[in-house]
């Protein structure tokens, strides 16, 4: 419709009807951020750009609680919850009891999962599991009456005979370090949007050890809750590039691509709706850092919310509506004799403050 107008109006009337639809725009923001009974009525009668994120949300909330309704999926509870315990256990001092809030949730929830676990091939989060309840029955005081209900729940789990060499409890680290940060700051220095790629395909298993480091970086309450799509089909490379409005130019050089996708499911709370973005984007950084130094490079491809792209992408990937794209990843071996921007960075002044009383 813009285009149309532009064509049939005179320029200078164009102009001047833009300049008095934003003096109106102006006003009426100006009004509605006022207080929020007014912004809620703008994103409701005036904008629908958070109609897709609100059904997004109520999705997770609705797929969260009827897993746990049907028992036919733990991972979001336990993780969380194990993860606390995990906090309470290294606290100083250690309170001789914690947890009373959800550790029989905890531990039912444990139960249903070892009995559903296949005895023959355990999983890693089930050895966490166990290991962390383990350590927090032998720390707190099993004569108060929760943890007492507790730990017979817990005696009813199929955990008998496993044998389990790693212990997975907390632990006393090494603070021993072994990488200098000169070496991590030329890393980062040397990460940059890399857009020109040779046309060959990236070994798989050369991908997963810099999946294995991005499995690594800090998650709320460990609950990870994002998942790497990787595409190397030069057919769906193709049909995921079109989705973006961020690689007009280059997208025909992409041989492979990578959609970060968040997991709304992950959470009870609409609180907690921005953490897909934040976790994710921590792992993202994690992996293209890895990427680095294993001769590849790669380019974050920013997924901004327009509603066709998100309908298409969403269409084209069978997500479900709990799912939402957190960015798009470009990555291969760098063209070597290719440009990169050059990208100058804020100085440090301009990105950090100590002791702000502003």
């Amino acid at each position: 419709m813009k285009n149309y107008l532009k064509k049939i109006i005179p320029k200078s009337m164009f102009l001047l009807i833009k300049k008095y639809v934003i003096s109106v725009n102006s006003i009426i923001y100006k009004i509605c951020a006022s207080n929020r009974f007014f912004s809620v009525l703008y994103y409701v009668f005036l904008s629908r750009s958070f109609y897709r994120e609100c059904q997004s949300v109520i999705s997770g909330k609705s797929s969260y609680y009827s897993s746990l309704k049907n028992n036919n999926d733990f991972e979001f509870l336990l993780r969380r919850n194990i993860h606390r315990i995990e906090k309470g256990l290294i606290m100083i001092p250690r309170r001789p009891v914690f947890a009373r809030d959800y550790i029989v949730e905890t531990v039912e929830a444990f139960r249903d999962f070892s009995n559903q676990q296949n005895k023959s091939n355990l999983s890693q989060e089930y050895f966490w599991y166990k290991d962390v309840l383990d350590e927090y029955f032998l720390a707190v005081d099993n004569s108060e009456s929760t943890v007492k209900k507790a730990k017979l729940i817990y005696s009813q789990s199929n955990n008998k005979n496993e044998s389990n060499q790693v212990k997975r409890k907390p632990y006393v680290r090494d603070f021993k370090n072994k990488i200098a940060y000169d070496d991590m700051y030329e890393l980062s220095r040397q990460r940059r949007s890399v857009r020109w790629f040779e046309q060959r395909k990236v070994d798989r298993d050369l991908l997963d050890k810099a999946f294995l480091v991005a499995n690594q970086s800090p998650s709320a309450c460990n609950r990870q809750p994002f998942e790497f799509l990787v595409y190397d089909n030069a057919e769906m490379v193709r049909k995921i590039s079109n989705c973006s409005i961020g690689m007009t130019g280059f997208k025909e050089n992409v041989p492979g691509i990578i959609v970060l996708k968040g997991n709304l499911n992950a959470y009870f709370s609409e609180r907690d709706r921005h953490i897909i973005y934040i976790d994710g984007g921590l792992a993202a950084m994690s992996f293209m850092f890895a990427l680095e130094t294993l001769g590849l490079s790669s380019c974050p491809i920013n997924w901004p919310d327009v509603e066709k792209n998100e309908k298409k992408l969403a269409n084209l990937l069978r997500l479900e509506k709990y799912e939402r794209p957190i960015m798009l990843i470009a990555y291969g071996y760098p063209n070597k004799n290719a440009l990169v921007p050059y990208s100058e960075k804020k100085s440090l002044n301009n990105i950090r403050r100590y002791d702000n009383t502003n």
